[in-house]
């Protein structure tokens, strides 16, 4: 049976700006661009502080759009859960990412009652080559109200 998304688009991006304002402290550089079953797509605007020396973005740059993509796709399967939370992620990164925006595609492999387990492939916007592969699971709190 495939899960039906609960939030939209929207709905996601609202919580998001609700609950984690601090997201936006650099300006709006984080864009839920769709949900759908056990999937979702995010992006991210590149600035100066996201690139590390060698011209490439950073690392840490690429883990928090993952882990956050990720989160809004589980938000859009269950519900507008706070405390879903990040129990794993591993990270490959493939190839150096173009200094432009980033587009995080996630696939939720399983959403359980208590773990979801995904993954995340990012790219550079225009650009079909991965730079970066996450894998992760995440605790989904048993009470979901």
């Amino acid at each position: 049976m495939t899960a039906r998304p609960v939030m939209t688009r929207e709905e996601v991006e609202a919580f998001l700006d609700r609950e984690f304002p601090q997201i936006h402290l650099d300006g709006r550089i984080y864009r839920v661009e769709g949900v759908g079953d056990l999937a979702g797509r995010m992006s991210m605007a590149i600035s100066g502080r996201h690139v590390r020396p060698g011209g490439t973005v950073s690392g840490p740059a690429m883990m928090t759009l993952a882990d956050l993509a990720f989160y809004a796709t589980i938000l859009a399967n269950i519900g507008p859960v706070g405390l879903a939370v990040t129990t794993n992620l591993s990270f490959n990164f493939l190839r150096k990412p173009a200094l432009r925006r980033l587009v995080a595609e996630c696939r939720l492999m399983k959403l359980g009652k208590r773990l979801a387990v995904g993954e995340v492939t990012i790219s550079s916007e225009g650009s079909a080559d991965p730079v970066c592969h996450a894998t992760g699971t995440y605790s989904v709190p048993p009470d979901r109200a």
